[in-house]
């Protein structure tokens, strides 16, 4: 039995930086005790620290690399031990730009375990000591790349797209128990998952949605029984839009919009 959480705990994946971290730093002021996933030992150590001392909760932290299957067991079996688990959020994740046919099969493999493997065996692992307490939330960090079939992200889109439909169908089956499941669906976002792929902030912050903000529409939402929730108004309206097109004319965008990132991702690589 788990005796060090006495406040509401949550576990987060993925929680080194960007939405992640922002969720780690809300739920830490919001006074939950937390478990933390990262893949970097010394910036999850570090913010660890800095959760304990400014808010005097209680932070552990867990090293794994959810593309294997038993370090996906590592995670689990944390969450199986514990007496108590409010809050569950499936935050990791990546891309990697290329065609579907320049990846390796692993590579490919390795981000549907990240994005689909690991956050159902987690959500199993969850499950039993949520309904028998009667209450629980689950966030789901899907993407707004789920609606959008670009050419260049086969894979993540429909690893993401997985996500939102797992947690439209809990929702269906867990009505009535006290539990709470949403999808959270972001745009554009000011994190190191862009960065790296030569977002320049300087140029486009303006635009893009920063992480905290990201994290107070889906607490809200969560609040409100949301169980889709994609923050900004403009980018709800981008995935009606496409939506209501003629799929004809949708993948023809698609296409384009794929090859201009695939371009520009090419031109950062040999800078």
């Amino acid at each position: 039995m788990n005796k060090l959480h006495e406040k509401p705990c949550a576990l987060i994946t993925g929680a080194t930086s960007g939405i992640g971290a922002a969720f780690a730093n809300r739920l830490a002021q919001d006074g939950f005790d937390l478990i933390l996933h990262g893949r970097k030992q010394k910036e999850l150590t570090e913010r660890a620290k800095i959760l304990e001392e400014s808010y005097h909760t209680k932070v552990e932290i867990i090293l794994a690399e959810l593309s294997q299957t038993e370090e996906i067991k590592k995670v689990e079996e944390r969450i199986k031990s514990l007496d108590r688990l409010d809050m569950l959020i499936n935050n990791a994740g990546y891309w990697e730009p290329g065609y579907l046919w320049e990846r390796s099969p692993e590579s490919l493999e390795a981000m549907i375990m990240v994005h689909s493997v690991a956050p159902i065996k987690f959500i199993r692992a969850a499950l039993p000591h949520m309904l028998e307490q009667k209450s629980g939330d689950i966030i789901n960090v899907s993407s707004i790349g789920a609606y959008l079939n670009m050419a260049t992200t086969e894979n993540y889109g429909a690893s993401k797209a997985y996500l939102i439909n797992l947690t439209e169908s809990l929702h269906v089956s867990l009505m009535g128990t006290g539990i709470r499941v949403q999808a959270l669906i972001p745009g554009f976002t000011v994190t190191n998952f862009h960065s790296r792929l030569g977002a320049d902030f300087t140029k486009e912050q303006k635009k893009w949605l920063q992480p905290e903000d990201v994290v107070d529409k889906s607490l809200r939402g969560l609040e409100k029984a949301q169980v889709l929730c994609i923050p900004g108004f403009k980018r709800r309206l981008i995935v009606k839009l496409f939506k209501a097109l003629p799929r004809r004319l949708f993948y023809k965008m698609m296409h384009a919009i794929g090859e201009k990132s695939k371009k520009k991702w090419d031109e950062i690589q040999k800078s």
